[in-house]
């Protein structure tokens, strides 16, 4: 036959397709596409049997993946920017039995990501190779995987969000006005970002008779920002327990949840509380900000003196030491500047907390669960048996807890923990109350910090002024009782200067900005050890510690008053008269 064809360029000639000036028709198109795609089909062919006789040469399995049924579940194993990365896809994964191909499998970086399955999910795998075209099929089947949405509890503050209110909450009351015309959704928003940005420490949100209620806590003080009309109830307090994990169903009992903002420099992790009220509920939400336990411990602002003697208590191999105060008092920081303090490679640390809510690196952190009955008592005892050197307990409140904590600290542990008193002096009779032996009190105990939290100058609007009269002989009177033995020196009545903070925009008229820590240290001296017993009091132990150098929160926040620190006003409101 004169004009078979048995080439690519004789096609060409039959078509005309060489001609420029002769259009193809219809049937000379169809036979040009059909040729073409024949011809494609050969060439993969060939690569499919280049790909298999490599595979045999090699002593390595082949597979073609064309048309093979690859699971969803096998293809997630490895994530698509990966598998494109490596040139390597799992098209078989039954649980025991995992398959991976790829174009290279003798690649070194392909054999760990087989071994790293194997180990993940305790399976038998092995690797195939595989043709270009096949790859190419297995990375298109990613294309029909559904999409899974990671359901993230919390609320997300953008960094640009956070700029734009800066510029708008300039003070407390500006949040009222960015709120007014705002949504459900974004007055949660809205709340958070502001109480990012003043500083605050808890937000209240709670339902009253006719209308809802915003405040802040900062450094210590509480301030209504903004109210919302009762009519929002309903949609608030769900979008608030939404993302918290809370049952939007419960309403007449006490719920805990967690959510977390999520911003570029930090996440922020924010604990719920909610109770039921007269008029709905009750939502206190605490901002755990990692930027508020990051206080070493020669920042928490003792007074040199009482600095050292501290020191040299929590420096000995065991004993106790004990934090007191109400809530809010600053404990918690406490106990974990000790802990970083303390924190060093040679060392094993483990602390029993409800709840957990700073994470500390280089320290075992456990959570205690009343649901499952692992108490502090129980985990204590757990904990002891995990061979630490030092142990912080989050609280001592029953006699079963003590007792575990002052065994440890008999044998060899240093035990940090915290105790609900007014003073340090109040420490040693509660103990006793609970049910402790006064001879195992004495030789376990190192030290007890009494504290609370003052509110700072602000610096900036920082001025000089006259106090009352009445305020004035508060501070003789106090001064007058620094006992010689403590070692400070009190400055002379004639240098005596006092300061106030005027009230600025970047310390909301308040004139004040951050806080800071008033103590009292009291050490187990002998005489104290010697004069326990079942029924010595508060006031007796006080004396003692006195009698031995101890200066009292109210001595040491007057202090800081002539250091220039804080104000009277503030000594009374938090340590009294």
């Amino acid at each position: 036959m004169g004009n078979e064809i048995q080439s690519i360029e004789d096609l060409l000639k039959y078509t005309g397709a060489n001609t420029a000036s002769q259009p193809k028709t219809k049937g000379q198109r169809n036979a040009v596409e059909e040729f073409d795609e024949k011809m494609g089909e050969v060439r993969l062919k060939e690569k499919e049997q280049e790909a298999e006789n490599i595979a045999g040469q090699s002593g390595m399995k082949y597979v073609n993946l064309k048309g093979f049924p690859i699971s969803p579940e096998a293809l997630r194993l490895i994530p698509l920017e990966r598998a494109e990365q490596l040139s390597a896809v799992c098209f078989l994964y039954t649980g025991p039995e995992i398959r991976m191909a790829s174009t290279t499998p003798d690649k070194q970086e392909v054999k760990d990501l087989l071994f790293e399955l194997q180990e993940r999910h305790k399976a038998n795998g092995g690797v195939y190779k595989i043709s270009e075209e096949s790859l190419r099929v297995a990375l298109k089947a990613y294309e029909t995987l559904p999409k899974v949405n990671t359901i993230v509890k919390g609320v997300k503050v953008s960094d640009e969000e956070l700029d734009g209110f800066k510029k708008k909450l300039i003070h407390y009351t500006d949040v009222q006005k960015v709120m007014d015309d705002a949504s459900v959704t974004d007055i949660i928003t809205i709340v958070m970002a502001a109480a990012l940005q003043f500083g605050t420490s808890d937000v209240h949100v709670e339902a009253e008779e006719e209308k809802i209620a915003v405040r802040f806590r900062v450094d210590g003080i509480l301030e209504e920002v903004a109210n919302l009309p009762h009519d929002f109830w309903k949609k608030i307090v769900s979008r608030i327990k939404l993302i918290s994990g809370l049952k939007i169903n419960v309403t007449d009992r006490p719920q805990d949840g967690r959510f977390t903002i999520f911003l570029k420099d930090g996440d922020t992790d924010v604990r719920v509380s909610t109770i039921p009220t007269a008029w709905g509920e009750s939502i206190v939400m605490r901002l755990l900000r990692p930027s508020a336990i990051n206080v070493e411990f020669a920042q928490l602002g003792y007074r040199p003196l009482a600095e050292e003697k501290l020191r040299k208590e929590i420096e000995k191999p065991h004993g106790m030491v004990i934090t007191t105060g109400p809530t809010g008092s600053g404990k918690t920081t406490t106990l974990y500047a000790i802990l970083g303090k303390l924190n060093t490679a040679d060392v094993k640390i483990i602390t029993l907390e409800d709840p957990i809510e700073y994470k500390l690196e280089g320290i075992n952190q456990s959570q205690i669960n009343q649901d499952k009955k692992y108490t502090f008592a129980g985990g204590l005892r757990s904990i002891l048996r995990q061979d630490p050197d030092i142990v912080m307990v989050g609280e001592i409140r029953d006699l079963e807890t003590a007792e575990v904590a002052i065994n440890a600290a008999l044998t060899g542990h240093m035990m940090l923990s915290t105790l609900h008193t007014n003073d340090a002096a109040g420490a040693i009779p509660r103990f006793i109350s609970m049910g402790v032996k006064p001879f195992l009190l004495a030789p376990s105990l190192n030290a007890i910090i009494g504290q609370r939290l003052a509110r700072r100058i602000h610096e900036e609007c920082k001025q000089e002024t006259q106090i009352e009269p009445s305020q004035l002989t508060f501070v003789k009177k106090v001064l007058e009782l620094v006992p010689e033995a403590s070692g400070e020196v009190v400055p002379p009545e004639t240098g005596w200067k006092f300061y106030k903070g005027a009230g600025c925009e970047k310390c909301n008229n308040t004139g004040y900005k951050g806080r800071l820590g008033i103590y009292e240290i009291l050490t187990m001296s002998d005489e104290i050890k010697a004069s326990l017993s079942e029924k010595i009091s508060e006031y007796e132990v006080r004396e003692l510690a006195k009698k031995q150098g101890m200066i009292t929160m109210q001595q040491d926040g007057v202090l800081k008053v002539l250091d220039g620190l804080t104000t009277v006003d503030e000594i009374f409101r938090v340590a009294g008269e």
